[in-house]
């Protein structure tokens, strides 16, 4: 038979490849112990009941702690809260990610400088941390705010709550919306469009019967993705939240503050229930539709709306929000700058001086180490996963690629009680590996699990580019399986691995919602520092912090552009 013989065949040359087997055991090892063992300690403790009988422990099996956390009104309310939450932050981001996207890839802006902001806002959210936005929120319309307390002489404010994470939320995630559906617009043939047009249409019934329906399924996956984000957010609800419970602040209050660690663990689990039934949803059913609806790409440039009725008002609404956005994310600098807000706005440097002098240089040390540790193992590793899914037959080929993108889906403080659970008494609570608990090796592979996923998709989108007969040239030489990925495929996704570089270092260094329970006294981290100073109020120091941060950030990126710009351009050769 041909199939059985074609499958003998690349048995037979996987294992005559020791180095590529070896790799394929070394990867599963890693997804095992780091992506799956933590997650089936988390679903296998939140079972497990502990009754003391007789000063002796005993251990059954039951759902006692899950009865338990659902009698807990708070965490009924953070149910609630969080979906509540996730369905506004999704709705909010998808309409204006979807506006801005409508307006870039079909309307005449007029200005490249309005371009270039559409660009910056675009790009805010993955060079800054987490909870900016919620700290410029505080500035603006806090209980000190220049518009609550400066202009309107307000005590009290609404920002506080369901209200205040909303709006960080929305402004942070829409960048997201944006590029997906700006990605999809530009995808559509604008000949289907002109089509309708031409038989009397006008452009709202063109837009409500041929442009929507085509998005729809985008759409859908847009809202759910930030829907998921929303659902894992701990950073934002923590510092703006107040009173308003939500799930990922509640399992980090279970546990820091009751020390209940059952109790956290089935919170948990019912968070990673929630999160990844969103992401199997949007994994393997929109995102296949997305691909069936819009198929190809446009065969020609579309002509831009240059109506004033449509052109006028959708720009102004675009520009508008760009321009508040960019204003949060300047007002974090000047927070930093300003003696006492809302009391003394004289500019000084003294915040800068107290994080210096209170082990600020260990604090970025410390952060900018693990991070750089963690990045280029990271951008390996997914190379590695991505060459293996892409250019290699065997077994298990794609519960490798689930299991390597199934860290997307998890949220960071799940992710973080899992590693709790799993290696605070040992594997399997034997004792072995117990020693990682505590350590900055510990916070390196949590950086790398949750970057993972991102090089991975990546690498594979490159590596399905190149033809296969490439490296079988270099086969039919005589290189092994190390050689050819090392001299051949290596080279040709170097963009890719230097942009899961930069993107592993940048998500590393700007962490907070998976190291936020494992971090300890010994390693002092820029993002936990943030969110101390901010609960605490000192919003002047939070807001130094955030400032270097993204410098460091920027700088990262900036030269992640200019080494990529390098290697697309070839040196121009001379002739003799």
């Amino acid at each position: 038979m041909p199939k059985s013989q074609g499958r003998a065949l690349d048995r037979k040359k996987l294992l005559a490849d020791p180095i590529l087997v070896a790799a394929i055991i070394g990867i599963f090892l890693f997804l095992f112990l780091f992506i799956l063992y933590p997650l089936a300690i988390l679903l296998t403790d939140s079972v497990v009941v502990e009754k003391n009988i007789n000063g002796t422990t005993l251990k059954t099996i039951g759902f006692a702690n899950f009865i338990k956390i659902f009698k807990m009104t708070n965490f009924r309310h953070a149910i609630s809260n969080t979906l509540w939450l996730g369905l506004i932050s999704g709705i909010g981001s998808t309409v204006i990610g979807f506006l801005f996207a409508y307006v870039d890839s079909y309307v005449d802006v007029g200005s490249k400088i309005v371009k270039k902001l559409f660009g910056v806002v675009s790009i805010l959210p993955v060079v800054s941390p987490p909870f900016v936005l919620s700290l410029s929120a505080i500035l603006l319309f806090g209980r000190t705010g220049v518009i609550t307390r400066g202009l309107f002489n307000m005590n009290n404010t609404q920002l506080y709550g369901w209200r205040g994470i909303a709006l960080v939320q929305i402004l942070t995630f829409f960048p997201v919306c944006y590029m997906m559906l700006k990605g999809l617009l530009k995808n559509i043939d604008p000949s289907l469009e002109e089509a309708a047009r031409n038989m009397g249409a006008g452009r709202f019934k063109v837009f409500q019967t041929v442009t929507f329906p085509l998005l729809l399924p985008g759409i859908g996956n847009a809202f759910l993705v930030s829907f998921i984000e929303s659902v894992a957010d701990f950073a934002n609800p923590m510092i703006i939240g107040g009173n308003f419970d939500t799930l990922a602040t509640s399992i980090y209050l279970q546990l820091t503050g009751a020390y209940d660690k059952s109790g956290a663990t089935a919170m948990a689990v019912v968070l990673l229930v929630i999160s990844m039934g969103l992401f199997i949803l949007e994994k393997y059913w929109l995102e296949r539709k997305s691909v069936a609806t819009l198929t190809g790409k446009a065969t020609r440039g579309r002509a831009a709306i240059t109506d004033s009725s449509v052109r006028i008002p959708l720009v102004t609404i675009c520009t508008l929000l760009t321009v508040f956005v960019i204003s949060m994310y300047i007002l974090v600098p000047f927070g930093s700058l300003f003696k006492i807000w809302g009391r003394d706005y004289h500019l000084s440097l003294k915040w800068y001086e107290y994080i210096f002098k209170n082990k600020g240089y260990r604090v970025f040390t410390d952060s900018m180490l693990l991070s750089a540790i963690a990045s280029p193992i990271t951008a390996f590793l997914s190379m590695i996963i991505a060459y293996l899914v892409v250019k290699r037959k065997f077994f298990a080929k794609g519960f490798m690629e689930f299991v390597a993108m199934l860290a997307m889906a998890v949220p960071g403080t799940v992710l973080g009680v899992g590693f709790i659970r799993g290696y605070n008494s040992g594997l399997f609570h034997s004792g072995i590996l117990s020693g990682l608990y505590g350590t900055g090796a510990i916070l390196v592979i949590v950086f790398i699990v949750r970057s993972l996923p991102i090089g991975t998709r990546s690498g594979i989108a490159a590596l399905r580019q190149i033809d296969r007969s490439i490296e079988e040239a270099a086969y039919d030489m005589g290189a092994d399986s190390a050689k050819v990925f090392q001299t051949v495929t290596l080279p040709l996704i170097k963009e890719s691995f230097i942009s899961g570089l930069v993107t592993t270092f940048v998500r590393s260094i700007t962490a907070i919602s998976a190291i936020i329970l494992l971090v300890t006294p010994k390693y002092l981290l820029i993002t936990v520092r943030i969110n101390e100073h901010a609960e605490k109020g000192n919003y002047g120091i939070a807001c130094a912090y955030a400032t270097i941060l993204i410098v460091i950030t920027y700088v990262a990126i900036t030269i992640m552009n200019f080494v990529l710009g390098k290697l697309g351009t070839s040196k121009p050769t001379k002739e003799v």
